[in-house]
């Protein structure tokens, strides 16, 4: 059993999907900061995780390593994901749902530079795809490639101009539905933990209706402690992952090192929370 006294962030990425550091310094950066439970969650993949635990085991004290994946699905035509913890990555019906997700999410990356191009931005998806070095193309290889070509300042603003909804290079997502998702998780024996709820950018309601629906799709945990947010946030997701009975987790959503996201930083456990670690069935490792 885990012990909640440690520094455990539950949410991270590496160069196997659209994080910026490769699985092996990720781990190394996690202990330098301290963090002593660490879950890596890719987008739709577990390839990273081999390297990670072969670099971890070869440390002098090496912390906990949690396999996980992050996994786009579809609810109203919104993109919301969930991330599996402690999975079985010899899974067979789970590994090929990921490559299934993969295909999905390289036919979404070709729409996108199409309109993109259509739009008179072109080589957006050769040059998003160079940025991703073999690894799922994503919509954040789109916005690092956008921002270095100077079509806005930053990542993070080039999804407001180009890549949300009602936008040129928006897309709608052809994700499988959060209980298709949810079952494939549970049969590798994992933890489905919704991630970053407030992160939508949903009315009190629609968040509300979300976190219900994905309780009743036989989801486990959400997340209530992000990287980045305030005390009332928090303090609200608490208050729904209780309303709806499911348990709490944590995670910066690391992508690559800045003075805003970091691996364990603000990752808070506050008192009187069902934590994921706690849960029965949970296991430090498989």
């Amino acid at each position: 059993m885990i012990n909640e006294t440690l520094l455990i962030d539950l949410h991270s990425h590496t160069t196997a999907s659209d994080g910026q550091l490769s699985p092996s310094e990720l781990v190394a950066r996690a202990i330098e900061k301290g963090v002593q439970v660490l879950a890596i969650t890719d987008h739709d993949t577990t390839a990273g995780l081999t390297e990670a635990h072969q670099f971890n085991n070869n440390q002098s004290e090496p912390l906990t390593l949690i396999n996980g994946t992050e996994i786009s699905t579809r609810w109203n035509n919104f993109d919301i994901h969930i991330v599996a913890l402690n999975i079985d990555t010899d899974n067979e019906p789970l590994a090929e749902f990921l490559t299934e997700q993969r295909l999905l999410r390289e036919a979404r990356a070709k729409e996108i530079g199409m309109r993109l191009e259509k739009a008179g931005i072109e080589g957006a998806y050769e040059g998003a795809k160079a940025l991703a070095c073999g690894a799922a193309l994503s919509r954040g290889h789109y916005a690092r490639w956008l921002a270095d070509n100077g079509y806005a300042v930053n990542a993070a603003s080039v999804f407001k101009k180009y890549l949300a909804r009602g936008k040129t290079g928006y897309v709608p997502n052809n994700w499988s539905d959060m209980a298709t998702t949810i079952a494939f998780i549970h049969q590798a024996g994992g933890c489905a933990v919704l991630a970053h709820p407030s992160g939508y950018k949903l009315s009190g309601k629609w968040l509300k209706r979300l976190v219900r629906e994905f309780k009743a799709a036989g989801g486990d945990a959400m997340e209530v402690v992000l990287g980045q947010q305030t005390i009332e946030d928090r303090n609200n997701l608490i208050a729904l992952s209780k309303l709806n009975q499911l348990h709490a987790s944590l995670g910066s959503d690391f992508h690559f090192p800045g003075s805003w996201i970091e691996l364990g930083k603000n990752m808070f456990q506050p008192q009187g929370v069902d934590w994921v670690w706690q849960m029965d069935n949970w296991m430090e490792s498989k």
